[in-house]
């Protein structure tokens, strides 16, 4: 199977400059050569502490940010040498939902005009048929039809959040990247957004690029997820082995910190100390080793290498000496509490709040 969306070896090196003259004197690495590809219908997540470098890459994959090096395939077609129409167009199969749904709505504009704006800009329908693609929208994400002619700040934080899904959804995408989509949302209205992502997957086989740092988010939707650290991912997997049996000590670390309903081995290594070095002047070798509780010699000097056991990758020296765990982590779709929520949900009969 062709990949829809492709990143080979992107980077993205903010550079700092300082004194009088302006000039720089050391670089950002916020992203430092990833590489990943995205199937259809497939939901990959990128996952991480903040300031490892996931919002960029969101960024870069629609070129907000030019890339430092690296390409963007988008079904067989490099986005950094198309021009700025093909661009345009390039984009109505490739859209974002932001973390802040407040902030990525225009204040001044009704929700009508902003699901027109995508509509005619991508010419998805005629000029005649846009008022009622508008109310399908609004209904495709669980808002009445009279929505539309109200302003962003008329709502609730979970309700402005289907608008901008709704209007990622107005050109008639293949990807959605989800900048952290329900991290400014109470915890009852992230299941129903999670839950409304899940349902368009299905509807429309959308693929997804989900980033997140919230690992408990990632398990309900993700298929695939990459861990990141200091700009780099540090292991990739299905989301399953990734959960069952974490290979990398950071990927321990971060599910040691996930309430589980039963554990049968607590996971070793967790970090109990210390924050994310700075970017400007990450530790030499493995960029983990001054957290990790497995640390030796050769990872303070030592680069490691990017390791490949089947459908995973790792980059860690010693991931196979540490050994791994085995965690009994709740199924897709058998979270007791996502599971109360949607039958309260389904009961009441309606997708808003």
């Amino acid at each position: 199977m062709t990949a829809i969306l492709e990143a080979i070896d992107l980077a993205k090196h903010f550079p700092v400059a300082t004194g009088v003259l302006g000039r720089t004197s050391a670089l950002v690495r916020a992203v430092d050569g990833v590489s990943f590809a995205l199937d259809a219908g497939e939901a990959f997540a990128i996952v991480g502490e903040s300031g490892c470098g996931k919002s960029t890459i969101a960024r870069l994959l629609l070129r907000l940010l030019e890339p430092t090096r690296g390409t963007i395939h988008l079904e067989d077609r490099d986005l950094a040498r198309l021009s700025a129409s093909e661009l345009r167009a390039a984009r109505g199969k490739l859209q974002i939902v932001f973390q802040d749904p407040y902030g990525s709505l225009n204040p001044r504009m009704t929700v009508e005009a902003m699901l027109d704006e995508p509509l005619r800009l991508h010419g998805v329908v005629p000029h005649a048929g846009r008022a009622e693609r508008i109310v399908e929208l609004l209904a495709l994400v669980g808002l009445p039809r009279d929505a539309a002619l109200r302003y962003p700040h008329e709502f609730s934080g979970g309700q402005r959040q289907r608008i901008a899904i709704a209007r990622a959804l107005a050109s008639e995408p293949r990807v959605i990247v989800c900048d952290e989509p329900v991290s400014a949302l109470d915890v009852s209205i992230q299941a129903q957004i999670l839950n409304l992502l899940a349902e368009l997957q299905r509807t429309f086989g959308l693929a997804f690029v989900l980033i997140s740092h919230d690992l408990a988010v990632v398990r309900q939707i993700a298929t695939r997820i990459a861990v990141m650290y200091l700009g780099r991912f540090v292991e990739t997997g299905t989301a399953e082995d990734v959960f069952a049996r974490p290979l990398h000590p950071y990927t321990r670390a971060l599910l040691s910190a996930v309430p589980v309903p039963i554990v049968r081995e607590r996971v070793g290594g967790a970090v109990t100390a210390g924050d994310v070095p700075s970017p400007l002047a990450p530790p030499p070798g493995c960029h983990f080793h001054p957290r990790c509780p497995h640390v030796v010699e050769r990872c303070r000097h030592e680069v490691p290498s990017v390791e490949t056991q089947g459908a995973r990758t790792v980059a860690c020296h010693r991931w196979r000496e540490i050994g791994t765990a085995t965690i009994e982590m709740p199924k897709r779709g058998h979270n007791p509490a996502l599971a109360r929520l949607q039958a309260a949900f389904a009961e009441h009969g309606a997708r808003t709040e």
